[in-house]
């Protein structure tokens, strides 16, 4: 499946936007904290309130809650971050609001994580022993023979991802905000997690070949299961609570699609030729699983995919059969193609803050992330020249 939160989410420079739409490395809101310090102690004081409740339940759910506050803590506050930015950009009165619905949306992100890393069968991320992996070093630590223990380990975290998007329900649920905004942000949280099980749904058929999959089709599962809510979703919801008109709600709803596009595209990219230094994933899990990804789909239909077809998708790929499918795949015009389908939605995000001056406040907060998903590209055209040339990979 194609990855959520790699090397995309780790470049966001910590800074928010000024009134006159300037970016500012260090500016805060108007109680004097960053984004980021408000999304994560919105989020610290969560995980601490319900912690001892949990271990109140034994001590295996009291390391499950642990674990799952650890999966929590890692990143960037990416989402989280654009919910409250944009709200404060556009002018919005409620701040703490914002910070609570960002949390929320980490909370998302973090279950959708745990769920991913089950799906592909992972047991790392960002660089260390996931939440799943390590609840099967909690049920070895207890006796339980390896069967037993990947049992527990996969349960757990089927029930840390439930738990974790359950309780982002909860954050928006309990808001302060006047009723019309309420709703509104009750109906998004429920299209992003409708839309994301879409996308995951369809990314594990492709993945399987039970569908097929045409570079439209990639996109459009792309969109739905990492755009929509790492981009559209935070977007939107800091437009609602800063209490924007439909007009600029939808405005603000396109350009993060077009963004979350130009991510995701960027992301199909490291997914091959980025090591796991950069991703904190495996550098192998793309090429065995055989990921229907725009990258792959440009290289089924270029001569290259003669020459790689055969151990695409093999579950025993080693690293020296992997070096040499990414020094095909850089070869040929497939990653050319998706960088410029990429840039191509960068360029769209352009024409519509200019197409749109109703825009014009966001400005900052739009392109800041846009600049973020450029420098990805741009480094990650670097792993592309390496494995074109043979050369060692730039950490």
């Amino acid at each position: 499946m194609a990855n959520r939160g790699t090397v995309a989410d780790r470049r966001v420079e910590d800074g928010r936007v000024d009134s006159s739409g300037a970016v500012t490395r260090t500016g805060t809101g108007p109680e004097g904290r960053s984004a980021v310090e408000a999304v994560g102690g919105v989020l610290e004081r969560l995980m601490a309130e319900l912690g001892p409740q949990a271990e109140r339940h034994g001590a295996l759910y009291g390391r499950l809650w642990e674990e799952l506050g650890r999966a929590v803590s890692g990143g960037k506050r990416f989402r989280g971050r654009l919910v409250v930015e944009l709200h404060d950009a556009l002018g919005g009165p409620r701040r703490e609001a914002a910070a609570q619905v960002g949390a929320a949306f980490e909370l998302l992100h973090a279950g959708f994580l745990v769920h991913d890393d089950l799906i592909d069968h992972d047991t790392m991320r960002r660089g260390e022993l996931n939440l799943a992996a390590r609840m099967g070093l909690a049920a070895r630590e207890r006796g339980a023979r390896e069967e037993e223990a990947e049992e527990l380990a996969e349960g757990a975290a089927v029930l840390a991802g439930d738990l974790a998007i359950s309780l982002a329900h909860r954050l928006v649920a309990t808001v302060v905000a006047p009723p019309d905004v309420h709703a509104r942000l009750q109906e998004l949280v429920w299209d992003t997690v409708f839309v994301s099980v879409a996308g995951e749904l369809g990314d594990v058929a492709a993945g399987l070949g039970l569908e097929e999959v045409s570079l439209a089709d990639a996109l459009r599962i792309a969109a739905e299961k990492t755009a929509h809510y790492s981009f559209q979703a935070p977007l939107r919801a800091g437009a609602i609570l800063a209490g924007a008109p439909a007009e600029l709600r939808g405005d603000v709803e396109a350009v993060g699609l077009a963004l979350g596009k130009a991510f995701q595209l960027v992301d199909d990219l490291l997914g091959v030729f980025a090591p796991e230094s950069v991703t904190g994933k495996s550098a192998l899990s793309d090429l065995r699983e055989g990921k229907a990804t725009t990258l792959m789909l440009h290289a089924r239909a270029l001569p290259v995919w003669e020459a790689i077809r055969a151990d695409v998708g093999r579950a025993d790929l080693d690293e020296a059969t992997a070096a040499v499918l990414r020094r095909e795949l850089a070869r040929s015009a497939a990653p050319g193609r998706v960088a410029q389908q990429a840039r191509g939605e960068l360029a769209a995000v352009e024409r519509l803050m200019g197409d749109s001056p109703r825009l014009a406040p966001a400005t900052g907060v739009i392109r800041t992330v846009a600049g973020m998903v450029a420098r990805t590209l741009e480094d990650t055209e670097v792993h592309v020249v390496a494995a074109r040339d043979g050369l060692p990979v730039r950490k």
